[in-house]
């Protein structure tokens, strides 16, 4: 019999002890692959969402709200400006390029979108289907948009007052007049309309309609802007800029300390599970004497014996990494379901991460490292005495 029959054959008649084990390690390296696959996957679509924009400026209020609710519409606006602001910073020598969003409404909690074409232009969406807005009350969805409520080319929706989709709805409707390709970024999961809709919808009983828009996105003229727009944008009583890339950066590492914190525990699971396995050996060591003492007379050499328990521990960590992986990424395949059905940031469990084979080397080498003292002992057992005490 080989090395990897007999560790496996000694694994099975002891299957509570190995399958705590084993189960130590999944549930560490689970949860780490875990933790890879959703912290990479949130920073590459927001780095993927914030593309192109170097500047956010909107209401007073919390920076991050800012930026939360312009880039990423998973918050609430900090509230309407001017369109005075609008043509002032358009005319602004650090400005190269003006964005202006206006924000409020939903239908079936995805979020309706004033903007003009220049804004799926930062992301390079088409039209799959139909065509842009052209006209008031016209509208494009988002690739998700489109697939989760089946509406297509031709369908009318009225929106919702508010982010969350339980207020009143207006009574003017939308025409659908276009579905955009999916991009993987933000843009997938908005309704897309044109400014002039949002006003249409909001306007007063007199019939005046409000001349306001949410917050401006803005591409800097040149590197010097960095330093000079903001400070000139903030010293104005009515507005704020924040910054996507330190807001973005911020929030991650606010973020970070629960993520570290996870990372620990995993690292203390993955910890004891090489424990457990150390245990397991050594323990069964006193119950093997006789068996590898009679391995030794029939031959083994004492190398073999220690590649044995080394067998052992390596066959238990391989297990626990590859249940680990799995259990990763089903974990983090039912987290992504549960985004989704909120509207919020999805992620995929079918991607793999380089991290996960470092994640998987350092379970197997716990392994290793908890059956070294077994493997050693094992080796200098003594044979003559160990068969004579039987």
């Amino acid at each position: 019999m080989n090395l990897a029959t007999l560790s496996a054959s000694y694994l099975r008649s002891r299957p509570l002890n190995s399958a705590l084990s084993v189960l130590l390690l999944a549930l560490g390296v689970g949860t780490i692959v875990l933790l890879v696959l959703v912290v990479s996957q949130f920073e590459e679509r927001m780095g993927n969402d914030a593309r192109g924009i170097d500047l956010v400026v909107g209401a007073k209020g919390s920076p991050m709200q800012l930026i939360l609710s312009g880039i990423y519409h998973v918050d609430a606006p900090t509230g309407n400006i001017p369109l005075a602001a609008l043509e002032k910073l358009r005319l602004n020598k650090w400005v190269r390029k003006v964005v202006p969003l206006a924000l409020g409404d939903s239908w079936k909690s995805y979020r309706i979108v004033g903007a003009g074409p220049e804004y799926a232009e930062l992301y390079g969406a088409k039209p799959r289907a139909g065509r842009f807005h052209e006209k008031v009350m016209e509208t494009v969805l988002g690739a998700e948009v489109a697939a989760r409520t089946g509406a297509g080319v031709g369908a009318t929706f009225t929106g919702a007052h508010g982010i969350g989709g339980g207020g009143d709805e207006h009574a003017e409707a939308y025409t659908v007049v276009g579905i955009l390709e999916k991009t993987g970024s933000v843009i997938d999961r908005l309704v897309l309309t044109s400014i002039e809709s949002v006003w249409e919808v909001h306007h007063d009983d007199g019939g005046k309609r409000e001349r306001e828009v949410t917050v401006l996105l803005v591409q800097y003229a040149s590197p010097l802007a960095a330093a000079m727009l903001p400070r000139q944008v903030n010293s104005q009583s009515e507005l704020q800029a924040a910054s996507p890339a330190y807001e973005t950066a911020r929030l991650f590492r606010i973020v970070g300390i629960g993520v570290e914190a996870l990372r620990g525990f995993a690292v203390l699971l993955i910890l004891a599970a090489g424990l457990s396995v150390f245990i397991a050996l050594y323990g069964a060591l006193e119950e093997r004497r006789y068996e590898l003492a009679v391995m030794r007379a029939l031959g083994a050499s004492p190398a073999r014996l220690f590649g044995l328990l080394l067998m052992e521990g390596l066959v238990l960590a391989l297990l626990g990494a590859a249940l680990g992986v799995v259990l990763g990424h089903a974990l983090t395949g039912i987290l992504g379901f549960w985004l989704e059905s909120q509207r919020q940031y999805p992620v995929n469990g079918m991607q793999f991460r380089i991290e996960e084979l470092w994640v998987a080397a350092v379970a197997a080498g716990v392994g290793l490292a908890a059956a070294l003292l077994p493997a050693w002992r094992a080796c200098r057992t003594d044979v003559s005495r160990t068969l004579a005490q039987g």
